[in-house]
């Protein structure tokens, strides 16, 4: 930190927690305090502020720019290609299988990647669909990435990777979706770029999750871990809203639907546990 920026104070640190909860759902506790303090004083060095009172009164006045500076700063957007890959096993070999089973002909198979991070996640469930999945070309799919962080979101659309983002991906799959830039850095191709489309997103805003409509399937992963229990529940309430009635959600390894909310039927596969919203008038 620059020696002329004092320790945050801890009412400082509450207010700031407080506004970070408000806007975000995400909690920081003492824990986290020296993670809070280095990531709101880059802000102050990136706006010229030398105090945290003169920075909070800007973020009160801001319309918007500065909070989604700042908002950006504190996500945490660790990822690469084929993460939890038993998951997307499962996306093809149950999920698609039972959405098609009751889905009406001529209507898209849309799947959500939220949040998104960089485009790991939505570009690797392209991937798959098109190595894994025989029906492809059957259907229209939509696939949808979004996040609250706008500057992962831009990453996302210009698709460029470095290796460490595709250690998990087979050579084959990178040589065949991939093209190579100089620096050790590759970048998906176009017509793959084209098929994913990218937007912002506040899990803890209905109105923001409502108008990206119905998903069959919903990729949610190691985001609610991050939420105290009532944005949880609000979080969880609002993915219910966003899933077509019998559509699936699929959670983290270290995250339990189970624990948040009774909205959803557990469902258990070969490959993977995932919850369910049931089917209208399933519950009497």
């Amino acid at each position: 930190m620059p020696a002329d920026v004092p320790p945050v104070t801890g009412e400082e640190f509450r207010v700031l927690c407080e506004f970070l909860y408000r806007r975000t759902g995400m909690v920081f506790t003492e824990a986290k305090r020296y993670y809070v303090q280095r990531r709101v004083t880059e802000r102050l060095q990136a706006t010229g502020f030398t105090s945290y009172a003169h920075y909070f009164a800007r973020l009160r006045a801001d319309s918007g720019d500065e909070i989604e500076q700042l908002i950006n700063a504190f996500t945490v957007n660790e990822t690469y290609f084929y993460r939890e890959e038993h998951q997307l096993r499962c996306l093809t070999s149950d999920l698609l299988r039972e959405r098609i089973r009751t889905k009406p002909r001529g209507r898209p198979i849309r799947i959500w990647s939220v949040p998104c991070s960089t485009g790991e996640e939505p570009y690797s469930i392209a991937i798959w669909l098109l190595e894994n999945w025989p029906e492809v070309d059957a259907y229209d799919i939509d696939i949808v990435g979004s996040d609250i962080d706008t500057q992962v979101l831009d990453a996302a659309r210009a698709g460029v990777f470095g290796k460490r983002a595709l250690m998990h991906l087979p050579p084959r799959l990178v040589n065949q979706y991939l093209e190579p830039l100089d620096g050790e850095q590759w970048r998906i191709v176009e017509d793959l770029r084209q098929s994913v489309s990218f937007s912002t997103v506040n899990l803890v805003e209905m109105a923001e999750t409502r108008a990206h409509g119905r998903f069959d399937v919903i990729f949610c992963r190691n985001v609610l871990i991050y939420f105290d229990d009532a944005s949880r529940r609000l979080a969880a309430e609002n993915l219910y809203e966003n899933l077509e009635p019998g559509g699936f959600i699929c959670l983290g390894h270290a995250e339990s639907m189970s624990r948040i909310s009774p909205l959803f039927d557990v469902c258990r596969y070969a490959d993977a546990i995932v919850y369910q919203r049931p089917m209208e008038g399933a519950r009497g």
